[in-house]
């Protein structure tokens, strides 16, 4: 089947979050992690059979929706996976959030590896907890992003409990390998750091590299590590709220389901119904969507090279939709801002923990013809700078 990944769909005048707020403007927004291309159609089948039923009661997962999940981790990471070790939950930031209060007593600290997703550094917050920020390392030579393990070291403290992972991360678009990985399990163990794996990009590897659940590493580590996932990012369904935790050791999951009681709403009957649509049919789809973002991103790749003076992507976009922009050459106070003046929605580096005004993330998760046109107004807008004054 050919997926139609082109027609741009007009978002304008429909509750998108991503759309409303540049409501009233000429932006295109590129910030938040919402591709802009319509659910495969097997997701939508799925979906309007249960709008035509018209009962929309509370809901659990049927044994075929666990069923699929486990099939796809499976097949795709060669990952087998107990049924029990399954926690369902509304959405991944909630899985972030229960972690924190879980795992991590008041006046206790979360580590994490910075340019990060930005709940990785509010959930602790939220929880009363605080957080402990370590950059990663860029190698420009190999021009890769890497952890700073000496840096890592230094920062651990008496009273640091758990480790946040991104992989593949955002926003810099790395997939760790094994090597890495099972030093970072060895680091948390040695610690006596719980870790809580964001794989939730698990299924979007733009390049022929393999996704290594932090969890089949096996061992120690593997009974002390939380995985999240969701078919949101990769099947384009985050507004239906359905995510996993997958957590093999029982002690930990009971005390990660006492934190979630009274707190953590269901997750509802849409939500399952995409999700196991998702897994069990998308398989074609996805493959077509990997094909066309790994277009966007050497469009982008190529457009930013050759076109706009003083941004650089400093490292492969190995995964995601999402691109890292090093934007420090052009020495603006509010780059966000100067953009959105230009007529592009970006999203600012300082949320993610980078200097102001370096770095912005693009979402290229988008009708090319959109991409290009917010790629001329960058254009344009770069060219608006005047000279730099330090």
């Amino acid at each position: 089947m050919t997926y139609d990944f082109d027609t741009v769909i007009d978002r304008r005048g429909t509750n998108s979050q991503k759309w409303l707020k540049y409501a009233g403007r000429d932006v295109l927004p590129l910030w938040v992690a919402d591709m802009d291309f319509r659910a495969p159609p097997e997701v939508v089948a799925a979906l309007q059979a249960h709008l035509d039923h018209g009962v929309f009661g509370y809901a659990q997962p049927l044994p075929s929706t666990i069923e699929a999940v486990l099939a796809a981790l499976h097949a795709r990471h060669g990952w087998k996976i107990d049924p029990a070790w399954l926690v369902w939950l509304p959405g991944l930031v909630v899985g972030l959030n229960v972690t924190v209060r879980a795992f991590v007593q008041p006046g206790e600290a979360v580590l994490c590896n910075t340019p990060v997703y930005p709940p990785f550094m509010t959930a602790p917050a939220h929880q009363g907890r605080s957080v402990t920020t370590v950059p990663l390392a860029l190698d420009t030579a190999a021009r890769r992003w890497e952890i700073d393990w000496e840096a890592l070291e230094s920062a651990v403290r008496p009273q640091t409990r758990l480790f946040f992972l991104c992989n593949p991360h955002n926003p810099i678009a790395r997939v760790f390998c094994r090597d890495e990985l099972a030093r970072l399990a060895e680091f948390c163990l040695r610690h006596h750091l719980l870790l809580c794996s964001d794989e939730i990009h698990c299924d979007l590897i733009l390049d022929q590299l393999p996704h290594v659940p932090t969890g089949t590493l096996g061992g120690e580590i593997a009974r002390h590590t939380i995985t999240l996932i969701a078919p949101s990012k990769t099947y384009n369904l985050p507004g239906l709220g359905t995510s996993l935790a997958i957590i093999p050791d029982p002690e930990l999951r009971t005390r990660f389901v006492r934190a979630s009681n009274g707190i953590v709403a269901e997750v509802n009957c849409l939500g399952y119904t995409a999700c196991e649509a998702a897994y069990r049919h998308g398989e074609p789809w996805r493959e077509a969507l990997l094909a066309y973002l790994r277009g966007n991103r050497d469009f982008l790749l190529d457009h930013v090279e050759r076109e706009l003076p003083g941004l650089r992507v400093e490292a492969p976009i190995e995964a995601t939709y999402l691109a890292w922009i090093n934007i420090a050459a052009l020495g603006l106070k509010d780059p966000v801002v100067y953009f959105e003046h230009h007529g592009v929605g970006l999203s600012d580096g300082r949320h993610f923990g980078a200097n102001s005004g370096a770095y912005l993330r693009l979402n290229f998760g988008c009708p090319r013809a959109t991409l290009a046109e917010a790629l001329v107004r960058m254009k344009r807008a770069v060219a608006a700078v005047g000279p730099r004054r330090d």
